[in-house]
């Protein structure tokens, strides 16, 4: 299977710190490597309605959650591309992965088997310097990997606050040339720090 990226945007700035960061280590992928970028700030999803005990879910066919359903099944490599906001992921990223629990029921779709063995990465952009205070972020998405049976490609981190900060961050610029390049072992519960 051919890799394919699908970056996910999390943040609601366009261009935002995380986004450059992203596009940096992008840059680096191979050409023949397809990449489909999709703004959550662009395409919002509803607030996630739990359905598992009062009705079937049915798949979405048509608009942003269809779209982003699609995008992701079809990935190989999913990014969260994410600025660090109270410690964790966006409100828009969160609400998309609140929206895998209910593609996890939806028929027809065998959303964890599909996901399994695929690579889950994370991209994000913190205004401190002490980068442990992303680790909320970073175990949020170790553990949805992990429960889906996915790789973790880890989380490249930079710094900054101001629109185009990351830029001058030289050691996340260096980190993302080589970020996509690593080996990614299956997720695992729980959470530990390297």
């Amino acid at each position: 299977m051919t890799r394919r990226f699908l970056f996910v945007l999390g943040s609601s700035r366009t261009e935002s710190n995380s986004e450059m960061l992203a596009r940096e280590a992008a840059e680096q992928l191979p050409a023949d490597v397809e990449q489909e970028w999709i703004s959550l700030a662009e395409h919002p999803l509803p607030d996630f309605v739990d359905l598992r005990h009062d009705s079937d879910h049915v798949r979405p066919t048509e608009g942003d959650v269809a779209l982003l359903l699609d995008a992701t099944l079809a990935a190989t490599d999913i990014v969260i591309v994410s600025p660090l906001y109270w410690y964790s992921v966006s409100a828009p990223v969160k609400r998309y992965l609140d929206h895998w629990s209910g593609w996890l029921r939806t028929p027809g779709v065998d959303f964890k088997a599909t996901l399994a063995g695929r690579t889950l990465w994370g991209v994000t952009v913190l205004a401190h310097e002490e980068e442990e205070v992303a680790d909320p972020l970073v175990g949020t998405l170790n553990q949805s990997a992990a429960y889906l049976g996915m790789h973790f490609g880890g989380v490249l981190l930079g710094n900054g606050s101001k629109p185009g900060d990351v830029l001058k961050d030289t050691e996340a610029l260096t980190r993302a040339k080589t970020f996509f390049a690593r080996e990614t072992p299956l997720a695992r519960f729980p959470y530990e720090t390297a």
